[in-house]
């Protein structure tokens, strides 16, 4: 397979309707792409060289940066490249919106992890249906078999 033009899958990059995001070792952002900017409401240049506190819910926000300084001191992370979290984010408009996300530590070529990436995709309605359905089910479940017509 020929060599793809680095242009190429950088504009893939950037246009990927998915959020692609990439931070730094100190927790900085240092890419955001359009993805990421319609998925939580902030432009690129508000939040390049702040932390991903802008989109973490307060409750989980000391729970991320332990983590995120623990793999980033182990140089590994705790998630198989198989594996998609799911999580709650906060979006620009203050609406908390559902997340799934997988990641990916960066390394330089001394080996070290340098940055962080992460493939980010809303999950809200997907996630509003489920809960809807499920709620249907426990509803169903907890009818008597008279209410249901039964005998």
């Amino acid at each position: 397979m020929d060599q793809l033009d680095p242009q190429v899958v950088l504009g893939m990059t950037a246009g990927a309707p998915d959020a692609i995001v990439i931070i730094d070792h100190q927790g900085l952002i240092r890419y955001w792409n359009r993805g990421a900017e319609r998925i939580f409401g902030h432009d690129a240049s508000e939040v390049m060289g702040t932390t991903l506190e802008v989109i973490i819910p307060e409750r989980l926000r000391e729970r991320h940066r332990e983590g995120f300084l623990a793999a980033m001191a182990r140089g590994t992370t705790r998630y198989g490249e198989n594996d998609l979290l799911a999580v709650p984010a906060i979006a620009a408009d203050g609406r908390r919106i559902s997340i799934e996300f997988s990641v990916i530590l960066l390394s330089g070529a001394d080996g070290v992890v340098h940055f962080v990436g992460a493939i980010i995709r809303d999950v809200t309605a997907r996630r509003a249906r489920e809960q809807e359905l499920s709620r249907r089910l426990g509803d169903l479940a907890s009818e008597s078999p008279a209410t249901r017509g039964g005998s």
